[in-house]
């Protein structure tokens, strides 16, 4: 997926997370992270941006998240939907655990 513009999901509310992704120039993602759980929690939020970005083949993506506690789910939803805000697409593969 081509990140070609600013894309933006979520919210600054109590467990929720607010993803903004935007075009990067060179090969890479740089992620820049701010939680209120960042002690507990950060590697794993971090975890959870990065793989979801690798299963949506984003490779040159900047992206700023800002975490209030939001659930694994939630930054899931967050990172694809931003995603594909930035890069202007309407096709969605609709996931389901067994």
């Amino acid at each position: 997926m081509h990140i070609k513009q600013i894309g933006i999901a979520g919210t600054m509310e109590s467990s929720d997370i607010m993803i903004r992704i935007e075009p990067k120039e060179t090969k890479g993602i740089d992620l820049h992270l701010s939680s209120s759980v960042m002690q507990q929690f950060g590697k794993q939020i971090e975890h959870i941006i990065q793989s979801t970005l690798e299963e949506l083949d984003v490779d040159a993506a900047c992206v700023t998240a800002t975490d209030k506690g939001a659930l694994d789910c939630t930054v899931r939803a967050r990172v694809e939907t931003a995603a594909h805000r930035a890069a202007g697409s309407d096709q969605y593969v609709w996931r389901t655990k067994q």
